[in-house]
């Protein structure tokens, strides 16, 4: 008989318990940290579990109807979906619709609520000098600290600080008195004379003419007027009345003073007299909530601007570091609401500040995301909020599901009537791929964010006929070396090396589709084809590590290596040849004395 081929590849075939002890430990490891993580169910999107979905138009301001167009609908659509994405929300959908509309469906129980918040803040993002704040009826407390990071030289901070001394000679008699009063019985008037002190102070470009003269008479009539109208808003302000905090700043324009709100550490609300926007939140490159572990600082937000970002903040936190409180504060500012006002003690000239003080890692991540991905091409109104139910999703899936079974108990029954005692190998190996998807997608879920949606489940059914199919192109190539004449046990070597080569290419097809589908799709497609990657990848494992060593071992049992009938591998049903036997040639005589009859 032919023998399987020596060497390395027939030494490890010999050994084939340690290929099923290796996927024994790898089932047990997975699963035993499923466990320990308390996720033993898959999470699932919007459409299985409900959620929240949010349709946002696009609103133009005076004058931009162009400016709705499909590149600056598109650039919000890819903001949203970073700012989702950002907070860890799984499967959140971020698509346009129509020529001005965006929906954002978010799925239940996944920071849904700050989602919500987030990306209903459409406004732009400015950086604003603090020109005046106090608490609504309450006693001031203390805000965050800013401070540089980065290295910048003395010399650049130096400069910087001269440079701002000198744009703000013009001011420096109305520091003193820019000051709001801190009491919570300080009246209308008081509040007006402190407001108006710290409108003159205003460090900001635009409070001065570029070329530092004074303004015109008309201009200055029409300043107090404005200066009048902002003095009445501020005493008036109550930041406690939702109405009023909506209503606050509405109709600002980033070179123009304003009003706002915002709350402190303490979920306090101040009111706030803020300047011209300084920096626009297009100018930050990057945002990052950051652990400091050197000092105690605990969590901080550190920020990378733009080279032009990087100038306009060192030239106001320069002008803002030479007068004193409360012109030394700047507020970052989102959809006319304060989310952080850090002091400043020195100009930041280096391209990158830290942002410190009593942040929580939520509060640093929220801030360093508002940052990051703030800056909208639009103006966004929310039309309406719509909360999802899970009840049609439900019955679908439990319609899936019962294809599925349906489809998989066809598959079974498939195998028992072609292959016999080999389908016991090919229903094992289908259960261990099943558990493993199944282990992983639990995994997955708090890992990456991975949520299971009805095209998921598609694509795991539909996963279930490319691992029987792996399966029958082994088999087949077995029976077709026991049609040959070959034994069993020499049969499933040898068909080895020809079975695994097109098991593998017909998985890297599937793989390759199923990584194309999932680059240039978006939505629920991506889990259809996440899912058939992943199985696809599954599939290989499980019959390299589990299928192949389980025949090996199959085969060395008397039922399936004397070729029972019920085996599925019985060389007469399969119509095999005669056995294959090494031709000898015959042997030659001896030399001797020749016979004379013979010759």
């Amino acid at each position: 008989m032919v023998a399987p081929k020596k060497g390395k590849n027939a030494s490890a075939q010999s050994k084939p318990g340690r290929s099923l002890a290796l996927i024994l430990i790898a089932i047990v490891a997975l699963t035993g940290g499923m466990f320990a993580s308390g996720h033993t169910t898959p999470r699932l999107g919007i459409d299985l579990a409900g959620g929240t979905s949010i349709t946002l138009r696009a609103v133009p301001e005076a004058g931009q109807e162009s400016a709705i167009n499909k590149t600056n609908m598109d650039t919000a659509v890819e903001i949203m979906n970073r700012r989702v994405n950002g907070l860890g929300v799984s499967e959140a959908e971020v698509q346009t619709q129509g020529d001005r509309n965006i929906i954002v469906n978010i799925p239940k129980g996944t920071n849904s609520k700050e989602a919500r918040q987030q990306v209903g803040t459409t406004a732009k993002l400015y950086f604003r000098p603090v020109l005046a704040t106090e608490l609504s009826g309450a006693n001031a407390t203390g805000t965050p600290s800013a401070s540089e990071t980065g290295g910048a030289s003395d010399k650049a901070t130096d400069k910087a600080t001269d440079k701002a001394t000198e744009g703000d000679k013009a001011t420096d008699g109305d520091k003193a008195s820019g000051t709001p009063s801190d009491s919570a019985s300080a009246s209308a008037t008081s509040q007006g004379r402190a407001a108006s002190d710290a409108l003159k102070a205003d460090p900001s470009p635009s409070a001065t003419s570029s070329d530092g003269a004074s303004p015109s008479p008309s201009a200055s009539a029409s300043g107090d007027d404005a200066t009048a109208k902002l003095q009445q808003q501020y005493a008036a302000l109550d930041c406690t009345d939702k109405n009023a905090r909506a209503k606050a700043g509405d109709g600002a324009k980033p070179g123009e003073q304003t009003v706002a709100c915002g709350q402190n550490s303490q979920g306090q609300w101040q009111k706030y007299i803020l300047g011209a926007a300084a920096v626009d939140g297009t100018e930050v490159d990057e945002a990052e909530a950051v652990y400091n572990t050197q000092t105690a600082a605990g969590w901080t937000v550190t920020m990378k601007f733009t080279d032009k970002g990087s100038k306009k903040f060192a030239d106001i936190t320069g002008k803002l570091a030479q007068n004193q409180s409360p012109q030394n504060q700047f507020a970052i500012v989102l959809d006319n609401e304060v989310v952080s006002d850090p002091y400043v003690s020195q100009a930041l000239t280096g391209g990158n500040a830290e942002i410190s003080g009593s942040f929580d890692q939520e509060e640093a991540q929220s801030l360093a995301n508002m940052l990051s991905y703030g800056a909208l091409p639009l103006t966004f109104k929310e039309d309406s909020v719509t909360t999802v139910t899970a009840a049609l999703g439900g019955e679908q899936l439990h319609a899936g599901l019962i294809a599925g079974a349906i489809g998989l108990a066809l598959v079974v029954l498939y195998l028992l009537f072609y292959y016999r005692g080999l389908s016991f190998i090919a229903v094992c190996s289908l259960l261990v791929s099943a558990g493993l998807t199944y282990v992983i997608m639990a995994l997955l879920g708090p890992t990456i964010g991975f949520a299971l949606n009805l095209p998921a489940v598609c694509g795991a059914i539909v996963a279930i006929g490319i691992t029987a199919d792996s399966f029958i192109v082994y088999f087949e190539r077995v029976r077709d070396e026991i049609r040959e004449g070959r034994t069993l046990r020499p049969a499933v070597e040898r068909a080895w090396p020809r079975a695994r080569r097109t098991i593998l290419v017909s998985d890297f097809v599937s793989f390759l589709a199923a990584a194309v589908l999932f680059v240039v799709t978006v939505g629920k497609v991506q889990g259809f084809a996440f899912t058939l990657g992943l199985t696809t990848l599954l599939d290989v494992v499980v019959v390299f590590l589990f299928t192949k060593p389980l025949l090996t071992l199959m085969a060395r049992r008397k039922f399936f290596s004397s070729g029972h009938k019920w085996s599925g591998l019985d060389p007469k049903a399969l119509g095999a040849k005669p056995p294959l036997r090494r031709t000898r040639r015959p042997s030659r005589p001896a030399a001797g004395p020749v016979d004379p009859k013979e010759a």
